[in-house]
């Protein structure tokens, strides 16, 4: 097809492809997702065209393959001329002793009852001194902004500054608030637990590292030290693979008074209660004991060996599983390492991040098919547990559910003051509200109540409920989504009141919240059976026969003039509504179900609109 020809073609079907794009923007479904469909509909029909075109600009010219190869080249030139720059490079921020190390490693689980199993497996581990930020010798980075959009890691600027293995301050301790560093989040978790950060000036951090953005990290150790660099205290951060989180702070055994002669600690011994559901094998029962040595022994100036072993006992207090992480060869220093055995070891060690989480998928098939253990379902996080992150849903959510309470807190009567710690929501922070008599008395004279959710999965429930006092006892004592201080203060709080009005400003929010009276339902209590042995559960709930009302809160969101924050609540709240009944309460199902539906709804519009620019050709050669 000659060049002139396939321009006008492209010419005459240009307004075609316009009018359809314009459509399903516009009218089908306002969204990007939408308007892609569309044009690659548009495309498909005119393939031939397309395919013309193609041919006679790039193909043609041989440009797409000198692109493609000189991109890699590009790509490739990039990445070892920022690893070559970075050799021995060192912008600490922070003075003291440890240095950043990576430590080749291997870990060994030994499960010794009911059933007997073991594996071992090769693990990297990266050293860094808290408190330290930059690169280290172009393998460690640390507590560096991260750079704009997904090139960060290709562009010779950004090479420099981050290295391939980077250690994010936002994926540890609390969720977020990376710019506090990890110093300044582990004095602000010190804090939390009751003690002085000063207790302990320096700490080094064991950890998988992110490596080309990809994190995924079961356990990190921070050894903490006192004034004289001596091992002083551990927090143990163990991660499970449902997204949530628990930091264990654990000081060492209280030595011997009768010792006058007292040897400078080099390992931590302690026992403490399992409250964490980790393995879906164990239940939530028992208790660990830690034997962890200093890795920087002596006074942090060693480059030791990774020594640390965690017992799992039952509440009968027998053994039931072994785990053990230690080196397997010297730590290695990157500034010690030439560009030749800085890219042998990235051969050598670039897979095992990746492959961690698979890794354990296998030994799970394997306990549970060949072992035949039984399962344990993940019950919902206790108080001191971090929940999952947020999904999109909850996200939003939780922003309407915090301006309510803000709403209800100013509501009150009486004088009270009330401390609202999110869940799953990352860089949000506690929240302090006062009642107006509180703020006029004083908040000595107030009562307190701290409201803590412990999952997100509180807040898209809650909209389920019409009364606010049985929303909140229900998922405080049945479902265990929140936790409050002080349950007897409620009343104080949600008062009971008569069903209010629906007062709609728009046909769009009378309709839509109309439709969310009708669809509301009270939310299944959260109770799972204990095991995979036990597959039933005898329902004692209640039939509610109560005629469900247009909420509180969906009331208080019809009042309010902010528009996104009624668009938002009304479009969670009606596709949550919708997933109950059309695709099991699960929020993907309906996305799969709405995005066939938007791709059925682009095509009939495509296929119409092909067939009326069909009939108006055939008219205008009629003429």
């Amino acid at each position: 097809m000659e060049r002139n020809q396939v321009l006008s073609l492209l010419a005459g079907s240009l307004p075609s492809i316009v009018v359809i794009a314009s459509i399903g923007r516009f009218v089908v479904w306002p969204s990007p997702t939408c308007t892609g469909l569309v044009l690659g509909l548009a495309a498909w029909k005119h393939r031939t065209l397309l395919s013309g075109l193609v041919s006679a600009v790039l193909l043609g010219a041989g440009w797409l393959a000198v692109a493609i190869v000189g991109s890699g080249i590009a790509v490739s030139a990039i990445r070892i001329s920022g690893l070559s720059a970075v050799r021995g490079v060192d912008t600490r921020k922070q003075s003291g002793p440890g240095k950043p190390l990576l430590f080749p490693s291997r870990t060994t689980h030994s499960r010794i009852f009911p059933k007997k199993h073991s594996f071992s497996y090769s693990y990297l581990v990266v050293g860094i001194p808290v408190g330290w930020s930059g690169t280290w010798g172009g393998l460690i980075s640390a507590d560096l902004p991260s750079p704009p959009g997904w090139l960060s890691w290709l562009w010779p600027g950004w090479a420099v500054t981050k290295g391939w293995y980077n250690v994010d301050a936002a994926d540890y301790l609390e969720r977020g608030n990376g710019h506090l560093g990890l110093r300044g989040k582990l004095d602000a978790y010190l804090e939390s637990m009751g003690v002085d950060p000063r207790l302990y000036p320096n700490a080094y951090l064991l950890t998988a590292a992110k490596f080309l953005g990809y994190h995924f990290n079961p356990v990190s150790f921070w050894y903490l030290y006192g004034p004289n660099n001596e091992m002083a205290a551990m927090i143990l951060e163990v991660n499970n693979t449902f997204g949530e989180r628990r930091m264990y702070f654990l000081l060492p055994t209280a030595p011997d008074p009768d010792v006058v002669d007292r040897q400078p600690l080099t390992r931590l011994r302690q026992k403490w209660p399992k409250d964490f559901h980790v393995s879906p094998f164990n239940s939530r029962k028992g208790s660990y004991t830690l034997d962890a040595h200093d890795v920087l022994a002596p006074g942090m100036h060693g480059t030791g060996n990774i020594d640390i072993t965690v017992v799992l006992q039952s509440s009968k207090t027998y053994g039931k599983l072994v785990a053990k992480i230690f080196s397997d060869g010297p730590s290695i220093d990157p500034t010690q390492l030439d560009l030749w055995q800085r890219t042998i070891f990235l051969v050598r060690w670039w897979w095992v991040g990746f492959v961690t989480f698979p890794r354990i998928v296998k030994e799970a098939g394997v306990l549970f098919f060949m072992r035949r253990l039984h399962v344990w379902f993940r019950p919902e996080p206790l108080k001191e547990t971090i929940g999952r992150a947020a999904d999109k849903t909850e996200r939003g959510l939780e922003l309407v559910f915090r301006s309510y309470l803000r709403h209800l807190v100013e509501q009150a009567g009486s004088a009270l003051v009330v401390k609202y710690v999110p869940g799953g929501i990352s860089n949000a922070t506690a929240e302090l509200i006062l009642s107006p008599s509180a703020a006029q008395s004083g908040s000595a004279k107030a009562d307190e109540l701290e409201f803590k959710v412990l999952t997100p999965a509180f807040y898209s429930r809650f909209v389920h409920y019409a009364h606010d006092l049985e929303a909140l006892f229900c998922e405080l004592r049945e479902s265990n989504t929140v936790w409050i201080s002080n349950p007897e203060l409620l009343p104080k709080l949600v008062l009971k009141k008569p069903a209010p009005p629906l007062h709609a400003t728009s046909y769009v929010d009378f309709v839509s919240f109309k439709a969310l009276q009708r669809l509301r339902q009270r939310p299944e209590r959260i109770v799972r059976p204990l095991t995979s042995s036990q597959t039933t559960i005898r329902d004692t709930s209640a039939q509610d026969v109560r005629g469900f009302r247009i909420s509180s809160m969906d009331a208080f969101v019809l009042s309010s003039n902010d528009l996104d924050m009624k668009a938002t609540y009304r479009n969670s709240a009606l596709k949550l509504f919708i997933a109950n009944r059309t695709a099991m309460g699960m929020m993907p199902l309906l996305e799969g179900q709405l995005f066939l539906l938007r791709v059925a709804a682009v095509w009939l519009v495509a296929q119409s609109l092909n067939i009326l620019m069909l009939l108006i050709s055939n008219a205008v050669v009629a003429r």
